[in-house]
């Protein structure tokens, strides 16, 4: 571990101490300044300050250190838990605690996560409710535990046992990590189980189990608070005092030693993977934790060794020997040690011995080779690009100082980090490869699709995994609404009441600038909060202009677009993009192929330069061409045995009709892909490419003069042409509802889509509907969908509603992943709660609905993705500027009675597509109950 920078840390809450740290680039650049304050309580919370005036949001992190590592054999999976019970309740914040509360003060909804070693809690408000959840983060630190219960626990349990099937369970290659991590780590290493936990584990879980991890890990001097954003610090600081400082410290926390993986022998374990349709290999090595001097040279020499047409494990197993579609390396650092996943799925039928060669013949390849001084830096010019990415919003700040305050003890130490990442040379690449991989032993995994064993590496054994057996009426039925009776916390004040608003935080609607260069219509707005630019070119129509025994070409063309130009290679012009630290990608989408770029402001000209060439020289290598049909082909084959995928697919089918291009998979299918030949893909390009259908936005340290100059060349060389968008028929809704099912044979979950073609954005009713939607299904934790299924019942991890029409008429979608043996009880409550919604809807409702939209429009622009979305609805729908204000006299003028009439007219489950994705076995008979007559299954072959 690299020395921290020094500091004082007084240990009274009565003084701070200020700091400002720089990720400093070479003298030449300027400084890179993230000012933070630091000052500790009595009772040891220590708080992280950061000041950003740049929007009138504030970001509040609570981060615990405590993580799965902190738990016992047997007992795994509370970190998690507790990651979920935290938002449910607290003593004074009463039933629905943060999410309640989040969504009155337009939050961007509280989160959280949880990883080996930390649990956060983390949103962005608007800053006049920042008292607000400064007294509910207290809340649930000091004023919680009390408020679980039995019932409370045991339906959360089935919310988390969701989202271990959702993840895991019912997802390709969704065990593989389990396995990895019970052969890397022995039984009494912290890192042997999952974050999430074991279903059996979860089940056995006791209330008062629950309530002593809580009581041991859950206490101030374990904790970081951060509040990144607009506030006034002395205030702020007053604030914490007064919610925090009476809450006792816990005992004593000693930190966990740093322990990496030993392997005595390589490790190879097989599983028969029930929703595979591809094999795939994951080769693992121990390596370092966080923040160790060798974990950034081993970033880059993975970096080097997987990512880019020049890399040793592209060049053999993708480019020569055509085994694999692509191969990648994910290093995972966390507090007490590493891990790096080396993973490849193989095309079809192909042995994965073939693929463990490869590997093995690409590493010889680097140990002939090395890696370059240019290579070297072309990796690190991204690094420097993504870590300033991270620090992009308040949110991603707040979040990074905690960490840096847990880990190391300094919350400056980014300065640090980006001296680390700056320093590695090819000497220590080499160092690293010689002393954590070469002739190292791994763990190697196979994953094969059902009854393909003879694909797995050879020598493997079978990997011990637990598959859950779906029995019908399993779980207990719980109440977790009854108000539970408890002793309360004492305080010195009454905490009952909710601190106030303070001075009322609008929005702030970015200064932008327009210009028109030619055809072509440039939006823009200047912003000098990190060093990067973001800029975004979209060409109208995409998919739209295929024809339907073609489908597929748009998005073949995109990939074709980066895949090399005239005058550069393939291999060059990835080289080139990543020289300046620039990441350039092209994808085509149902209404447009877009251009998205992120690069440092010092180098944005020349990558300016790189998408003008791009875009007006391609290259049409026929090699390249090749390559990508044959990728595009294992992704299709890849979706076919996913169920999420399996759902989107066939829903679009259901609502559009088969002859409707918008019906089709943006991939294409099997037929039409093969049938696309390179001469197809340059008519397409020459034919529907033009800039009269293209906007350009641009947002970041960059002002107009200079964008518009970056855009000479693209304007004198690129001829406008008269293209239209061909227009489409309306596709009806339903005259009545029918139910839809695919067999996905043992599947653990079902996935849930329910819906119908509906309104366009540009219709009148379409935010109207959009605010009536919001307490239905586009509220989160304020909705009706989510409090029933989810907080009522435990049926799902979570559920949402809403309409997605752009100028042509979209759908209006309900979709979800229920427990497989709740499928029908799931699709009888969404039927209820869609007959009554207009019936039942209250003012209250509206209340939250209205507080919700307005207050969190004060946080409507604060990201570049957020402003790039604003500028693409101003050209896209030529709206005003301002219409996020002007949205906000909508919200203010609707009534009860027309959420009402938007109810009776937009929601009528009676004319809706019902599908569902799952085990037709245990489930398809079931749906006839729902009431709309016999369900129709639609793979009939598969079925048992």
């Amino acid at each position: 571990m690299k020395k921290a920078l020094c500091y004082l840390v007084l240990l009274t809450s009565t003084f701070t101490t200020f700091h400002s740290i720089s990720a400093q680039e070479p003298a030449k650049n300027p400084k890179f300044e993230v000012n933070y304050q630091k000052f500790v309580l009595d009772n040891g919370l220590e708080v992280v300050f950061h000041i950003d005036r740049s929007d009138p949001v504030v970001a509040v992190n609570l981060t615990a250190h405590v993580g799965s590592a902190r738990e016992v054999a047997g007992r795994t999976g509370f970190a998690h838990l507790f990651e979920h019970l935290l938002f449910l309740e607290s003593e004074n914040l009463g039933k629905g605690g943060l999410d309640k509360l989040s969504a009155r003060i337009g939050g961007s909804g509280a989160n959280g996560s949880t990883s080996r070693d930390r649990t956060n809690y983390l949103q962005t408000i608007p800053k006049d409710a920042l008292e607000k959840m400064i007294w509910a983060e207290a809340d649930k630190l000091g004023w919680f535990i009390n408020t679980v219960t039995v019932p409370v626990l045991e339906k959360e349990k089935q919310v988390v046992k969701n989202e271990k099937r959702q993840s895991s369970d019912n997802a390709p290659y969704g065990h593989n990590w389990y396995v990895i991590d019970q052969n890397l780590y022995p039984q009494d290493h912290p890192y042997n189980w999952q974050v999430i936990g074991s279903l059996a584990d979860l089940q056995a879980a006791t209330l008062d189990d629950v309530k002593q991890f809580f009581k041991r890990w859950y206490v101030p001097n374990n904790v970081t608070l951060t509040l990144a954003g607009d506030f006034d610090p002395v205030q702020a600081k007053q604030w914490v005092e007064k919610y925090f400082s009476e809450i006792k410290a816990g005992e004593k926390i000693t930190p966990l030693k740093k322990r990496a993986a030993k392997l005595t022998e390589t490790k190879k374990r097989y599983h028969e993977d029930n929703f595979a349709n591809q094999p795939q290999i994951t080769r693992t090595y121990p390596t370092v934790e966080q923040y160790h001097p060798d974990s950034y040279a081993l970033n880059v020499l993975f970096e080097y060794l997987a990512n880019g047409k020049s890399a040793p494990l592209y060049k053999v197993l993708v480019e020569d020997k055509q085994l694999v579609p692509s191969a990648d390396i994910y290093h995972q650092t966390s507090e007490l040690a590493g891990q790096a996943y080396l993973i490849a799925r193989a095309y079809g039928d192909i042995d994965l011995d073939q693929v463990n060669s490869g590997i093995g013949q690409a590493f010889k390849q680097f140990e002939k080779d090395g890696i370059s001084e240019q290579d070297l830096q072309r990796i690190l010019a991204t690094q420097e690009t993504d870590f300033y990415n991270q620090l992009s919003s308040v949110l991603g700040k707040g979040a990074q100082l905690a960490y840096y305050n847990i880990y190391t003890g300094d919350p400056g130490y980014a300065a640090k980090e980006i001296e680390a990442i700056l320093s590695v040379t090819t000497d220590d690449v080499k160092r690293v490869y010689n002393q954590y991989i070469k002739n190292k032993h791994y763990v190697v995994t196979s994953f094969v699709p059902k009854g393909k064993l003879e694909l797995a590496v050879q020598g493997s054994t079978k990997a011990k995994v637990t598959e859950e057996q779906v029995v019908q009426g399993a779980e207990k039925q719980v109440d977790p609404n009854v108000v539970a009776s408890y002793s309360k916390t004492p305080s010195t004040f009454d905490r009952s009441k909710e601190p106030k608003y303070g001075q009322s935080a609008e929005a702030i609607v970015p200064n932008i600038w327009q210009a028109q260069l030619d055809k072509i219509q440039v939006l823009g707005i200047e912003v000098h909060e990190v060093p990067l630019v973001d800029v975004e070119l979209v060409i109208d129509g995409g998919q739209l202009f295929e024809p339907i025994n073609k489908v597929g070409m748009a998005n073949i063309l995109a990939q074709m677009l980066t895949s090399g130009t005239k005058n550069k290679s393939p291999e060059a012009l990835e080289n080139a993009i990543k020289l300046l630290g620039a990441s350039i990608s092209v994808s085509a989408n149902k209404e447009d192929i877009r251009i998205r770029v992120n690069t440092l402001a010092k180098n944005y000209e020349q990558t300016m330069d790189l998408v003008t060439e791009i875009l007006l020289e391609p290259r049409w290598d026929k090699k390249e061409f090749t390559l990508i049909k044959q990728q595009t082909l294992s992704q299709i084959r890849q979706q076919q045995a996913d169920p999420r995928s399996i759902a989107n697919n066939t829903f679009n089918e259901l609502i559009y009709g088969e002859n409707n291009i918008r019906a089709k998979n943006i991939l294409g299918n099997k037929s039409s892909v093969e049938a696309i030949s390179l001469e197809d893909i340059q008519d397409f390009y020459r034919n529907n490419l033009s800039p009269n259908l293209t906007r350009i936005h641009v947002v970041g340290a960059i002002d107009k003069k200079a964008v518009l100059a970056s855009m000479s060349t693209l304007k004198a060389k690129w001829p406008a042409t008269n293209v239209t968008i061909p227009k489409l028929a309306t596709a009806n809704r339903p005259t009545e509802s029918k139910v839809y099912f695919y067999d996905v044979p043992g599947a653990k979950q079902t996935v849930v889509n329910i819906g119908y073609p509906a309104l366009a954005a540009t219709n009148k009713d379409y935010y109207p509907a959009t605010i009536m939607n919001y307490i239905l299904g586009g509220g989160s934790f304020a909705s009706q969908l989510t409090q029933e299924l989810r907080e009522g019942k435990g049926y799902t991890y979570g559920i949402f509603s809403g309409f997605s029409g752009t100028k042509d008429p979209g759908t209006f979608r309900i979709f979800s992943q229920v427990r497989s043996n709740v499928t029908l009880e799931s699709a009888q409550l969404i039927k209820t709660i869609l007959e009554n919604y207009g019936k039942n809807y209250s003012q209250q409702d509206l209340a939250t609905s209205k507080s919700f939209l307005i207050k969190s429009n004060a946080r409507a622009f604060e990201t570049a993705n957020a402003k790039l979305g604003l500028l693409d609805n101003i050209s896209k729908y030529n709206w005003p500027q301002d219409y996020v204000k002007q949205r906000e006299k909508t919200v203010n003028n609707i009534k009860v009675k027309d959420i009402k009439a938007l109810a009776n007219k937009y929601l009528l489950p009676n004319q809706m597509v019902w599908l569902f994705v799952g085990d037709a076995n245990t489930q398809l008979a079931r749906m006839k109950t729902l009431g709309f007559g016999e369900p129709v299954l639609l793979n009939p072959a598969r079925s048992h």
